[in-house]
């Protein structure tokens, strides 16, 4: 809609798009500094205080995320205490993981690296946000920098953006990464995006360019046959975790889509393969922990002693930098899910 047109319609334009920084006031959150953000027909938060990561994301109305057990959660003292830190792994639209650390918990050398690493829980610094007209486009923007440090250690920033247009549907995530130490640095980062009900259900499909698919242990490969299908809950049922070889684009991205046929609404994401070659697939059909998480990564899934064994471990030198962009976008009606899905399919 016009500039001039969407001001005769409306008194404020917070009838239709706002970004409002807020506070939550009690229980696991208490204290946690946030930005509610609404844009045409999605509503997202962003949590200034972990890592500016996305916690829950809405389309008109209707929950397409995951959120644990534990629900929503600020930063907590057993965070980055080894496999506690499942206690506080909320799920969200994404949290990031790494930097030192993706997967497993592990000890090396004598120095600890917690699940999932410590970015996930980093507050942000120099938090901010916008809400403008460019043109006639109205650009809502947040930002803010995370700083993963430690004395005779690391010394890594995260720069992060976060962009929706009004009228767009679509969430657009760039990370710049830099090492600001004099030594090189091993960088491993992977983002855990999160699909869950009542967007996820039995009607859902994930389309993926894939042209190879491996159960991450044997009991997963026993059920790769489903890979791209969700049942209904299992009570009890362990997760299971593939590890997908994903074709992209020349420019070097990839997309992944995930369809809920019921509702002919998709959720497309599109990452940056060229610095996150790996991809995972979480299907937990478990009851009470029912998600599909989609995970590019630049490390493999099997944890941080594998990478540095198999020589996959990937390095900053001092001072370079690494741009990453996600885009979430939520599509509904076949036009726009059919484009979707012929454009996967290209890729093959």
């Amino acid at each position: 809609m016009e500039k001039e047109e969407l001001f005769k319609k409306v008194g404020s334009l917070q009838q239709v798009a706002y970004v409002r920084p807020f506070v939550y006031k009690e229980g696991r959150s208490e204290q946690m500094n946030a930005y509610e953000v609404k844009s045409g027909d999605i509503t997202f938060h962003v949590m200034a205080d972990k890592c500016m990561d996305i916690s829950d994301l809405s389309y008109k109305g209707m929950n397409m995320t995951f959120m644990a057990k534990g629900g929503l959660e600020g930063r907590n003292p057993y965070d980055t205490n080894g496999l506690e830190a499942q206690r506080s792994i909320m799920g969200g639209l994404f949290f990031t993981c790494g930097l030192e650390n993706v997967c497993a918990p592990c000890t090396i050398d004598g120095k600890d690296y917690p699940m999932h690493g410590r970015m996930r829980t980093t507050p942000a610094e120099f938090a901010g946000a916008d809400a403008h007209f460019e043109d006639n486009d109205y650009v809502i923007r947040l930002s803010g920098e995370m700083r993963e440090a430690e004395l005779f250690g690391e010394n890594m920033v995260l720069r992060r953006s976060i962009e929706t247009k009004l009228g767009t549907n679509s969430i657009v995530i760039t990370d710049e990464i830099e090492n600001q130490s004099f030594r090189k640095e091993p960088l491993m980062l992977l983002y855990h995006c999160n699909s869950g009900y009542p967007f996820l259900d039995e009607s859902v499909e994930l389309v993926l360019p894939t042209r190879k698919v491996t159960g991450r242990e044997e009991f997963s490969e026993q059920h790769r046959d489903r890979w791209n299908h969700f049942e209904s809950p299992v009570d009890n049922e362990p997760e299971y975790v593939f590890l997908h070889d994903m074709a992209g684009t020349s420019d070097g991205r990839s997309i992944a889509l995930v369809i809920n046929h019921n509702r002919n609404v998709a959720l497309r994401l599109e990452f940056t393969q060229r610095f996150l070659p790996y991809f995972m697939e979480w299907k937990s059909i478990g009851s009470g922990d029912y998600v599909l998480g989609l995970e590019p990564s630049n490390s493999i899934v099997y944890g941080k002693q594998y990478n540095i064994e198999h020589n996959l471990v990937h390095y900053l030198e001092p001072f370079q930098k690494e741009t990453n962009r996600l885009v979430f976008s939520v599509l509904e009606g076949d036009k726009q899910i059919i484009a979707a899905r012929k454009e996967i399919e290209s890729l093959h």
